[in-house]
């Protein structure tokens, strides 16, 4: 790559239970960012209505194309027969009819995978055909790509919040060399690195259930041999680089020959 991959990761919007300068100010900010591509990590609204999805998809409209989003918890009806019958109709219709959406802008290859099934009501799952495709779509990426995966739950988490079929995933994360694991859910910005993969969970980007930070969104940079993660923080002020994970640096894995993820 001649500059690094930018990479705007967006979560938890909450529209429904949103800051409207927030939503009114973000759109800016990550366009000043000129990123490659921008992920939302799940939780576009609130409470899965129509209104709330009509509102989201015209955020998306207005951020920086490519744009990848994945479903969340709350993107799904809370108590209702379209939550057995039709689960993912409102998405699908206003967000993204591909629910394991697939971005390829310039020299970034992202997978969006959909660990929110209809059956469970907050923690998520992996199923083993999904860490199969982890494997077939970012394993097969150019060599040189920067290679994302997005979901909505934190693959690290652990205890009652761990997402079932964790270690799957992480097996296939290892085998396709992934380089990003981008995830929310948990309102609280966090970065990680593990075997060369960095792990980054964006706090909530506009929303009023704040814990312990204010509205955030993280501005991830992927050099030849490092990521680099900063928070974008929203204060009185505006957007401005909180410190809460300014310059946190990961070492990216060199590229694998040939681009295969050595299966």
């Amino acid at each position: 790559m001649n500059r690094p991959a930018v990479v705007a990761h967006l979560s938890d919007l909450h529209i429904g239970a949103h800051y409207g300068y927030a939503v009114d100010s973000i759109v800016a900010d990550v366009t000043a960012a000129r990123p490659d591509l921008v992920v939302v990590t799940g939780d576009l609204t609130m409470r899965a209505r129509e209104s709330e999805f009509r509102q989201a998809r015209d955020l998306l409209g207005r951020l920086p194309g490519p744009v990848l989003a994945v479903t969340g918890n709350h993107d799904l009806p809370l108590a209702s027969w379209r939550r057995v019958v039709r689960p993912y109709r409102r998405w699908k219709c206003w967000i993204d009819a591909d629910p394991q959406p697939v971005r390829r802008a310039g020299a970034v290859t992202a997978l969006g995978l959909t660990s929110m099934p209809r059956w469970r009501w907050k923690n998520g799952r992996v199923s083993a055909r999904q860490a199969g495709d982890v494997v077939r779509v970012l394993g097969a990426a150019p060599t040189g790509d920067v290679r994302v995966l997005a979901l909505h739950h934190p693959p690290l988490a652990t205890g009652t919040a761990a997402l079932i079929g964790r270690d799957r995933l992480l097996d296939a994360v290892r085998a396709a060399r992934v380089d990003l694991v981008l995830a929310g859910h948990t309102h609280v910005p966090d970065v990680r690195t593990r075997a060369g993969t960095v792990f980054v969970v964006a706090g909530t980007a506009t929303s009023r259930r704040l814990r312990g930070t204010g509205c955030s969104w993280s501005l991830i940079s992927v050099g030849t041999g490092q990521v680099v993660v900063r928070e974008r923080m929203l204060g009185p002020d505006g957007w401005r680089t909180g410190r809460l994970t300014e310059n946190v640096v990961g070492r990216r894995r060199p590229p694998a020959p040939g681009g295969a993820a050595g299966l």
